[in-house]
């Protein structure tokens, strides 16, 4: 298969359409009533939680899993988050109001400390093989551009991770070949594009993308996970089109930087892997800003910062896929 130069326009076209189909379904509606029974919690309670658990991704008080016909396992170690004091005053009118007097710490449990109903998700795992041999393909591209791939054993729902300040790429090992190579083409993608960045949700709409790009081109469907994942971090149908929009050359770029450098590779055994590295970048360099451009924002995700590919956003500040 010869994809060098080609920018697939159409593959995104159906990601959009798939996006659009999903989030009008009975499906997601299901998983957005399940998502508000979630609290959404404060930076600092962020903090505590990945001190604890840094594997975490979601997380609720013993009586919130019971609701959702999960129970905790007797021997779990709660984690520790902090919960507003209230108490009632009246106001110059007389009327009562209701303020913060202090705080206190609360336990929660992670989804991984729970047994029980599976949750809805939009995300679904890809089954199946590479029969091709495409993951060793995406392994000697990052090595290209200076990553190793390793292969991790994760807690929870992480499916992979990038580290810009280690050059390491980690694929969960328990997945099917086939989720392996997207997680891959995933993490490939944080590792040209995301370096900093300043709008997380964005980094993950370009790099889910990018993999569903790469995947298709390569014959691996990945819709079943790609659609969910993609609408869930942009917020909806509409603002995940919109924003595919907006990324669309610099999704279509680096997509096609990646399959090329596959051509590369597989071509002869004695090409420097210097050459296909000089490729991706040459591509990247010739138009397209970082993601903290495009937002207009100082990126909060400084050099190093890990992507993490998990099935839904995890409650920790981190880049996932």
């Amino acid at each position: 298969m010869t994809t060098t130069g080609t920018h697939h326009p159409e593959i995104l076209d159906q990601l959009a359409a798939g996006i659009a189909n999903l989030t009008s379904s009975r499906q997601w509606r299901h998983y957005l009533d399940f998502q508000s029974r979630f609290h959404h919690y404060s930076f600092g309670n962020v903090l505590l939680i990945a001190s604890q658990c840094p594997g975490a991704t979601r997380v609720a008080g013993f009586h919130a899993w019971r609701k959702l016909n999960r129970t905790v396992r007797k021997g779990e170690k709660a984690l520790w988050i902090l919960a507003p004091m209230m108490r009632r005053r009246s106001d110059t009118d007389g009327e009562d109001e209701r303020t913060v007097w202090g705080f206190k710490f609360v336990p929660v449990f992670d989804i991984d400390q729970t047994d029980g109903e599976e949750l809805p998700s939009v995300c679904v795992r890809l089954d199946g093989d590479d029969p091709a041999g495409r993951l060793d393909q995406l392994r000697e591209v990052a090595r290209s551009i200076g990553f190793t791939v390793m292969d991790h054993e994760f807690s929870g729902g992480t499916n992979g991770d990038c580290s810009h300040e280690l050059h390491r790429i980690r694929v969960e090992t328990a997945n099917s070949p086939a989720q392996r190579v997207k997680t891959l083409a995933h993490e490939l993608a944080h590792a040209l594009l995301h370096e900093q960045f300043g709008d997380r949700a964005l980094a993950e709409l370009e790099a889910e993308s990018t993999a569903y790009v790469i995947c298709q081109a390569l014959g691996i469907d990945t819709s079943g996970y790609s659609f969910g994942y993609v609408a869930t971090w942009a917020g909806g149908g509409d603002p995940a089109i919109a924003s595919i929009k907006g990324s669309c050359d610099r999704i279509q770029k680096t997509a096609a930087a990646i399959l090329g450098s596959i051509d590369v590779v597989g071509q002869e055994e004695g090409v420097e892997a210097l050459s296909s590295a000089e490729t991706i970048r040459a591509t990247l360099a010739s138009g397209g800003t970082h993601s903290a451009d495009i937002a207009g924002t100082t990126p909060r995700g400084p050099p190093g910062t890990a992507g993490l590919d998990t099935a839904g956003p995890p409650v920790h500040d981190q880049l996932i896929s």
